[in-house]
């Protein structure tokens, strides 16, 4: 399958890494054509694009470490060549750099030393004449400082927004947090005795709060009355007065009566009425 556009000169770069070509002549030969393929490659790249693309370690586990310093070599020759100055490192330095590059810096990607030596060279970076391996690595470093500052500061971001969010969640459960209390201490037991009626009473509460026949300050109280009518507290100690048992006697007896009439008993004492 042959490659896309977008990846075109990614490939040629790897082809020219994996050619028969020895390591010590890529060092020492000037490619036009790996500049530009290089040049392709760093258009439009970021710090998060070079961030996400494969590490070192990696590329050694699939291509092979020696692939992996050719590219590097192809990519040091390429920036030392675009460099206008008389004293370059030569062919050695090139290869001692790319080596000491591909153990250092396992965890970041090729991207990001084009990106790094990109930078060094279009921000302005004054070589005075002289373009020694010490200077390229230091570049470099200056560029992974600011990466990593870069990274820390975009995760602080996330951060930040992250506990945004959480206080904008807190906020609006706190906001939410009275209705939902109120509404948990309305909830009228099924098995209270006067359920129906409390549910009436707070049905006419809320319509009058929303016709205005109630304030805001109305409509609390009256809720108010209608949860403390609706706790129940047991009393298992609690005995009626003499009076009230009384009546309880007469009404039980009353009922028995009427049960014992209606189904024709002579002498409903024996039921005791």
């Amino acid at each position: 399958m042959a490659p896309s556009t977008s990846n075109r000169p990614e490939v040629a770069l790897l082809a020219l890494a994996t050619s028969p070509s020895g390591i010590g002549e890529l060092a020492r030969t000037s490619n036009p054509a790996a500049r530009l393929m290089l040049a392709e490659v760093s258009v439009g790249l970021t710090p998060t694009q070079a961030a996400a693309a494969p590490k070192l370690f990696q590329l050694k586990r699939t291509l092979g470490e020696e692939v992996v310093v050719k590219l590097l070599v192809v990519i040091l020759r390429a920036f030392v060549d675009s460099v206008r100055v008389a004293d370059k490192p030569d062919a050695a330095d090139i290869l001692e750099l790319a080596d000491t590059l591909a153990q250092t810096y396992t965890h970041d990607s090729v991207k990001d030393l084009i990106l790094a030596l990109k930078q060094a060279r279009t921000t302005g970076t004054r070589f005075f004449n002289a373009l020694d391996p010490a200077t390229i690595y230091g570049l470099i470093s200056q560029y992974f400082d600011k990466k990593a500052q870069h990274l820390e500061n975009g995760h602080l971001d996330q951060k930040t927004q992250a506990i945004s969010q959480e206080a904008v969640t807190l906020h609006q459960l706190q906001q939410a947090a009275p209705a939902l209390v109120q509404s948990v201490a309305l909830m009228i037991p099924a098995s209270h005795p006067n359920a129906q009626h409390l549910r009436d009473k707070l049905t006419l509460i809320k319509q009058k709060y929303r016709r205005g026949l109630l304030s805001m300050e109305q409509a609390a109280q009256q809720r108010q009355e209608v949860q403390q009518a609706i706790q129940r507290h047991p009393r298992p100690d609690w005995q009626p007065s003499e009076a009230a048992r009384q009546q309880i006697t007469r009404r039980h007896q009353q009922a028995t009566r009427r049960f014992a009439e209606k189904l024709g008993i002579e002498n409903p004492k024996y039921l005791g009425a």
